[in-house]
């Protein structure tokens, strides 16, 4: 690992994008059970993970009924 950047949505932290070695590729590790799916999942690029964890996580919350605007 490389470098890292969390992830956090209305306060709630969700995982962490981590750099790999080829410091090309973007590997997301989640800590949020309504993004474990995504867990270990590799992005070309950190919108396009950012992206995808933000959709999977309302769409989760909505989907549960967990408070998210």
């Amino acid at each position: 690992m490389f470098e890292s950047r969390i992830i956090e949505i209305n306060g709630t932290f969700v995982g962490t994008i981590i750099l790999e070695e080829d410091r090309q590729t973007r590997r997301f590790y989640a800590t949020h059970e309504s993004v474990q799916s995504l867990h270990n999942k590799r992005y070309p690029s950190g919108q396009d993970l950012r992206t995808s964890v933000i959709r999977k996580f309302k769409t989760t919350s909505v989907q549960y009924n967990i408070g998210v605007s």
